[in-house]
């Protein structure tokens, strides 16, 4: 039985607003966000991830989420997969029947009409962050990573988005960054916030090398800790902790599909 938590969404607020939909590995969650603010409107919403994590099964999730909050304008949903024009083209942390699956056909169904958007996870994450968070009013190439279990990546270049980047894939001294860097290296070697720096710094300096970016945002949940680890790096370019943490995803969906609802209406 999946579990949900919630709590009373306010009915009076003005504010433009927008819907997204985050699908991780262990729970999906939703909410009404606020696209002025970047905020969300009220609590969100979260569902187990459904195990296998099918298509068909995270689709009747995100479509349970959906009608919770009685929502029937634009949905943005992140997954965490390369997804181009609209289909899944990777799968991690989710079933590998995902591969080459239509996700935004999937979504379309589901939810019953075709006003939706799906992007990578740490895409929606970068989104949200150079719109509302850490990146806000920042000119240039501005990169955020998300250290976690693995590396994810968003490059964005004066607010506008580099799709489907994998540097964590990137090899860094015979080795994949996130082999490398990843936090979760950290736990499992035991490695000292000092030493696991080292590793990341290592790693942005090949990052540097290839993309002289303006910024570095680091998310994930070690970026909680920013104060221990941060002022360790060694690499050129300034590194700033994520800010809108467990919210990006939803926030930066829910602005993705806003923003392609309004360049449909512009054709």
């Amino acid at each position: 039985m999946t579990q949900a938590v919630s709590e009373s969404m306010p009915t009076d607020s003005r504010q433009r607003q927008g819907f997204g939909v985050d699908v991780g590995g262990s729970g999906i969650k939703g909410g009404v966000v606020d696209l002025v603010t970047g905020e969300l409107v009220g609590d969100r919403y979260k569902i187990e991830t459904p195990q296998p994590s099918t298509p068909d099964s995270v689709a009747a999730v995100v479509a349970e989420i959906t009608a919770h909050f009685g929502w029937t304008g634009p949905v943005g949903v992140t997954l965490p997969a390369v997804v181009t024009g609209g289909v899944a083209r990777s799968a991690a942390n989710i079933d590998k029947s995902w591969i080459d699956t239509d996700a935004k056909a999937l979504f379309s169904s589901a939810l019953g009409h075709s006003n939706v958007t799906v992007l990578n996870d740490a895409d929606a994450a970068g989104v949200a962050e150079d719109r509302y968070g850490a990146g806000k009013d920042k000119s240039g190439v501005v990169v955020l990573l998300t250290f976690g279990t693995g590396i994810g990546s968003a490059v964005l270049h004066n607010g506008v988005l580099l799709p489907n980047t994998e540097f964590g894939h990137l090899e860094v001294d015979g080795m994949e960054a996130e082999h490398r860097a990843a936090s979760s290296v950290k736990e499992n070697k035991d490695l000292s916030y000092n030493e696991w720096a080292k590793e990341v710094s290592k790693v942005l300096r090949t990052f540097e090398a290839l993309l002289w970016p303006d910024l570095f945002i680091a998310g994930g949940g070690i970026s909680r800790k920013s104060e221990k680890w941060i002022p360790h790096l060694t690499n050129r370019t300034p590194v700033v902790a994520a800010t809108l943490l467990n919210t990006a995803g939803i926030v930066g969906a829910a602005l993705a599909a806003d923003t392609a609802a309004d360049t449909d209406q512009a054709r």
